[in-house]
């Protein structure tokens, strides 16, 4: 008996019933049937099912000899079924990975309930995913399993079979069935929530919901629409034979009535000249289930009254009215923000005209995001050494808590925005500067980078589509011309930039700023920094940071971090950040997993970390500094280097112990190689080629230089002559291999 039987009806869904078998069969909890429904399809879908059914034992085919509708579909994938908890899937949609696992952990700490409820995602042709609005109601927190009287908002979710897993026993039990025509989830949903006597939820996006272009059966025009009418008379009548779940009736009448209006108000849906059968029909409904006394949403009431009294003409009337409106409200806001665009530029045009400010000096960093990087250690040195200079940073408003007290905050594309470009004697940014920026005579333009380049930048993309996306590389040098000063933390470093950003600027080997803390941070620094992030003591803490891919849209989920933390046993902990360019988690946040994608400082994060496990990200090489473990997970190396192009082969040169797939890392985990000699070789090498020049003062000697006109500087110290950074779990890492666990098959990725 398998945990799962995922049923899939089909019907004309040929181009996308590949993507969504293999998003269940690849699933890293296999302990599963597929159940694959052609409902008489027309078109492949038999043949794709025949043929996935030939390769895994574990697709079962069901081809019906008529269509049937999606409903009775279902019902035919369910009398097939043997597995625990039934699970549903349009054919058109997929699993998340490691979906199945999430929810198989989820039911056993839940002592399996009858229903499990997750979320979703809705996805477009774009590459856009948007959670669920009402995801809140999803939370963990609390008792578990409940009943739905403990947690009524569940039915604020979208009433549908496919966001949640069932005991197959209690649907058996109830004799649950899905009825026939359109809307068929409504009188199955409510029913199993209603009787339901254990449920828990799993705050986790389970199901990527496509929202196709065409060919939906919610926007195809049909007077199977009407079909709604009937599958709330069968709702209701399931309230009426159960008298003791009378008290969802004014909860269920309130549904009607708002799914009711969405049908309504969606033209695509009815048939043209039928909307007014379908108000008095709705009007009909509407008296017939009426629950008298029940409370009415202010938002609703308008709705409801328009239904109630069967208000067809003044409904439309409304209707025509609101798009009047938003149509107007659109054109005004298109004209304003013109008008407030050609403002902008004037006002920018005069303050150009006006003397530059000695004292002033503006910061960014990665195009608006908050106090952060090496613009974010320079801004600190210039209020410590250069006390004159006034400092403000521009970010966007979300950011701004993250600039520190006496530091004036600057929204981009403001008026104090364009004064501050005009006016501000230096200009600081690990980023492209604004384009529309121009330099004048006696400004100072720093460019500070953000990393040791390992992938390509600058010219070098010009041949690399994938990452270039676009660029406009003249506008790129002409940016380029305007920079005065360039940070570099190691030759390799210096000749690139040279190479691929050509220019007159002066380059500073200065080493990176936002590496100094790396060098005055002290022993009680590190835990302070270790007990806000919650890492218990003895605990060793992984830094997850992996890069973004060029040849992806969406954010890529390569390892599972929750079986890592499972393997590896419980004094080992995952931080996980995502990379910047996604401006979102990684993932959610999860007993020994913890998303740390919205911490402010990813140097803090480094320091609080034992180790670090990136894939090509050039953290690697500012974490080299803390001459602590480094794993390279480089399980897409050809792929990565085929898109954007690298400066050497990683894995021929790494900082560590390299892991070409998950198993691979946790193994070098669990044997010790991840801070065994080997690594440390490895690491060493490294450092001598990458940390030349960052040894703590890096911010003080670009000040001293720039701002100050100092010619006698900070000398660099020598490598071996820096005083080791405080361990973050010392007696951790230097605790002997035998007392770690051991896999039953070590593989030696060096």
């Amino acid at each position: 008996m398998p945990r799962f039987s995922v049923i899939v009806p089909a019907y004309q869904v040929q181009a996308y019933l590949h993507e969504c078998l293999e998003s269940v069969l690849s699933q890293s909890c296999p302990d599963l049937e597929l159940i694959v429904v052609d409902d008489c399809s027309p078109d492949a879908c038999g043949a794709i099912i025949d043929e996935f059914a030939a390769r895994d034992a574990r697709v079962h085919p069901v081809h019906l000899p008529e269509n049937v509708g999606l409903g009775r579909a279902r019902n035919a994938g369910v009398a097939h079924a043997s597995g625990d908890y039934l699970l549903f899937l349009d054919s058109d949609d997929t699993l998340t990975p490691d979906a199945l696992r999430s929810i198989a952990d989820r039911l056993k700490e839940t002592g399996d309930p009858d229903v499990l409820v997750f979320d979703y995602a809705r996805t477009y042709w774009t590459g856009e995913a948007i959670r669920n609005q009402a995801a809140l109601q999803l939370t963990e927190q609390g008792p578990a399993p409940f009943r739905l009287e403990d947690r009524p908002g569940l039915l604020r979710l979208l009433m549908v079979a496919w966001n949640k897993a069932y005991r197959r026993e209690f649907v058996e039990e109830k004799g649950f069935e899905f009825p026939p025509g359109y809307y068929e989830d409504t009188p199955w949903t409510y029913p199993v929530l209603m009787t339901a006597e254990s449920i828990a939820t799993l705050d986790r996006v389970c199901v990527h919901y496509r929202q196709r272009r065409q060919g939906s059966i919610l926007r195809t025009t049909s007077e199977r629409h009407f079909d709604v009418f009937e599958q709330y008379d069968r709702m209701f009548a399931f309230l009426e034979e159960r008298p003791e779940l009378a008290r969802w009736r004014p909860v269920l009448f309130r549904r009607m009535v708002h799914h009711l209006a969405i049908v309504y108000s969606r033209q695509d849906r009815l048939p043209p000249g039928s909307s007014a059968d379908f108000m008095r029909r709705a009007r009909a409904h509407f008296r017939r289930y009426r629950t008298r006394g029940a409370p009415v949403p202010l938002r609703a009431r308008v709705q409801h009254a328009l239904i109630r009294f069967g208000l067809h003409r003044t409904y439309r009337t409304l209707q025509l009215v609101s798009a009047l409106h938003r149509g107007v409200a659109r054109t005004t806001g298109e004209l304003l923000r013109g008008l407030r665009s050609a403002a902008l530029r004037l006002h920018y045009r005069v303050q150009r005209c006006l003397p530059l400010r000695a004292d002033r000096a503006v910061f960014t960093a990665y195009d608006g995001r908050g106090h952060s990087c090496n613009p974010g250690a320079l801004e600190s040195a210039f209020r410590d050494l250069a006390p004159h200079i006034r400092t403000a940073w521009v970010a966007r408003p979300e950011h701004h808590h993250t600039i520190p007290p006496g530091t004036r905050r600057l929204v981009p594309g403001t008026a104090a925005y364009w004064t501050a470009l005009a006016r501000s004697a230096y200009l600081v940014s690990n980023t492209a500067f604004d384009h529309r920026l121009v330099k004048r005579r006696g400004q100072t333009l720093i460019q500070t980078g953000h990393g040791t380049p390992l992938g390509h930048i600058g010219l070098d993309l010009q041949e690399r589509p994938a990452a270039a996306r676009g660029r406009d590389f003249a506008r790129l040098l002409k940016g380029v011309d305007q920079w005065d000063y360039v940070l570099s933390a190691n030759r390799h470093t210096t000749l690139t930039h040279e190479r691929v950003h050509p220019g007159r600027y002066t380059t500073l080997e200065y080493g990176y700023p936002r590496n100094d803390v790396f060098r005055t941070v002290t022993e009680a620094d590190v835990a302070r920094l270790r007990a806000s992030l919650g890492i218990p003591e003895g605990t060793v803490a992984i830094l997850y940071a992996p890069t973004h891919r060029d040849y992806r849209r969406s954010q890529r989920h390569a390892l599972d971090l929750q079986r890592i933390v499972r393997r590896l046993g419980p004094r080992f902990l995952v931080l996980a950040r995502a990379h910047h360019a996604y401006d979102a988690p990684l993932t959610s946040t999860c007993g020994r997993v913890v998303d740390v994608s919205d911490h402010p400082s990813v140097e803090s994060l480094c320091l609080a970390s034992d180790a670090l496990v990136t894939d090509y990200s050039s953290l690697m090489f500012d974490y080299a500094n803390l001459d602590r473990p480094i794993v390279i997970h480089a399980d897409d190396w050809e792929a990565y280097e085929a898109a954007r192009g690298t400066y050497f082969d990683l894995r021929s040169f790494p900082p560590g112990a390299v892991a070409r797939g998950e198993d691979e890392l946790i193994d070098i985990f669990a044997t010790g190689h991840w801070r065994g000699s080997r690594s440390a070789q490895l690491r060493s090498a490294f450092r001598e080629r990458f940390c030349t020049y960052d040894d703590g003062r890096a911010a003080e000697r670009v000040v001293r230089r720039v701002v100050l006109g100092e010619s006698e500087l900070p000398p660099v110290v020598p490598l071996d002559e820096r005083r080791p950074v405080p361990s973050a779990a010392a007696s951790l890492v230097r605790e002997p291999l035998a007392t770690m666990p051991q896999p039953a098959v070590v593989v030696d990725s060096l």
